[in-house]
């Protein structure tokens, strides 16, 4: 099995095996790939690279050569600075129209004692009434148990009881987009060994075991998508999209200032805000225009007048949010939390504007940071890469892949239930 080592990701440290984990964020904007080892105590980055993002819109492939070749070029580049060949990876997904599923299921024990194989039976059922018509499950998992009257049961394994529940939560998505980003990998000669929902990655990279715990809604603010991931209780409970994201703010620049789409993406980079002072309008920027050449031809527009620009998208975005929120019960049920994560919140102002909106406490996630990832790699555009590799280096293949739960359960002290639930969040 190899040498076993321990990372500590909050709650009881799981156990796993030592080797080469991949993950591939695969974005409508950026494409980033990291490679890791696990070694005794931690992981260690050996290799990281981002490229730009092509053939992909709203998380979903539109062009599958250019999206292969960001792919393959971006893999390439991490696997040289590695000196190291990877062949399967850990991917995240926010196309598809993810969605929160749903189950209960429930087992007659009449007093017996509690065993892995009861609960490898009773996850088994409570996975197979996660259906969505139409959809595809890409993860699953537990998010309390009950115990006779005793609800909020962390672990059962051991107990006696008459009679055992669970609750499951899983997160759905349209198959046909999911093929069509697993072949856009696979042409690159890599495997899949699992997809993940972007935010809920994020969450494991920059949620505190308490924000987890008390309640905290993760916002990932990327170029094609704004996705949410609600956790509560150490879980994740509600996922949602909101399809628009970063780079809608740089159409709406583009459309409204006429210039082209990189000039536009560059201005707002470098200039735009969420939120300013709109009555001062002293600084004055120069934008270039579709068609024309030379400074001279330059539009002259003041600053004030990107910020009016900008606020107006990200007001109508966090709006779609928190009707989203509201409308799944988890508006007030996961707290005042709210955590940013994806390139887009680095915009300034976005902290302020979203705790306007959402009337929450926000903060910018950060990743927490690995030997060997650079230094650039420490900001919240690279949240949902690191949480992948947290995800793939702790989290046993069963809960990372529904589809390998049926797979005969483990004995000894670390049994099939305990590795289950140890990789996860609480």
């Amino acid at each position: 099995m190899g040498e076993t080592v321990r990372l500590k990701t909050g709650g009881e440290i799981p156990a796993y095996r030592t080797g080469l984990v991949a993950a591939l964020d695969i974005g409508s904007s950026k494409v980033i790939c990291l490679i890791a080892r696990a070694e005794p105590g931690a992981l260690r980055v050996l290799g990281a690279a981002l490229r730009e993002s092509q053939g992909l819109r709203a998380g979903m492939v539109t062009g599958m050569a250019l999206a292969e070749e960001s792919i393959r070029d971006c893999v390439a580049a991490a696997e040289n600075t590695a000196d190291a060949r990877i062949q399967n990876v850990l991917i995240s997904v926010n196309c598809g129209s993810p969605m929160s599923v749903t189950s209960r299921a429930t087992m007659a024990l009449d007093g017996a004692l509690v065993s892995d194989v009861h609960l490898r039976e009773l996850l088994a059922e409570g996975r197979s009434k996660c259906v969505a018509e139409g959809c595809e499950i890409i993860q699953s998992a537990p998010t309390s148990y009950v115990v006779d009257e005793a609800r909020g049961v962390r672990d059962p394994s051991g107990m006696f009881c008459q009679r055992i529940g669970v609750s499951m939560h899983a997160v759905a998505v349209k198959p046909s987009p999911l093929a069509n980003l697993k072949l856009a990998v696979e042409r690159c000669h890599l495997n899949v060994a699992s997809s993940l929902f972007a935010p809920f990655a994020s969450g494991l990279a920059v949620l505190s075991d308490d924000e987890k715990q008390l309640g905290a809604t993760v916002i990932d603010m990327g170029g094609g998508v704004t996705s949410i991931a609600v956790f509560l209780e150490g879980h994740l409970v509600h996922a949602d999209v909101v399809p628009v994201g970063g780079q809608q703010v740089t159409a709406d620049l583009a459309r409204m200032l006429a210039a082209p789409l990189s000039a536009a993406e560059r201005t707002k980079v470098l200039y735009g805000a969420a939120l300013g002072d709109l009555e001062v309008g002293a600084d004055v920027i120069a934008v270039p225009q579709m068609g024309e050449d030379g400074e001279e031809n330059d539009l002259r527009v003041p600053r004030s007048m990107l910020t009016r620009i900008i606020q107006a998208r990200l007001e109508e975005i966090f709006a779609d949010v928190q009707t989203r929120l509201r409308a799944s019960g988890y508006d007030v049920a996961a707290g005042r939390r709210v955590v940013l994560t994806g390139g887009a919140c680095q915009l300034a102002g976005v902290r302020e504007l979203v705790s306007r909106v959402l009337n929450k406490q926000v903060r910018i996630g950060r990743p927490q940071s690995f030997a060997g990832l650079p230094t650039s790699s420490a900001g919240p555009d690279y949240a949902t890469a690191i949480g992948l590799l947290m995800a793939g280096a702790t989290m046993p293949p069963d809960v990372l892949n529904p589809e390998l739960a049926s797979l005969p359960a483990e004995t000894g002290s670390k049994g099939w239930l305990s590795r289950l639930t140890g990789g996860l969040l609480g």
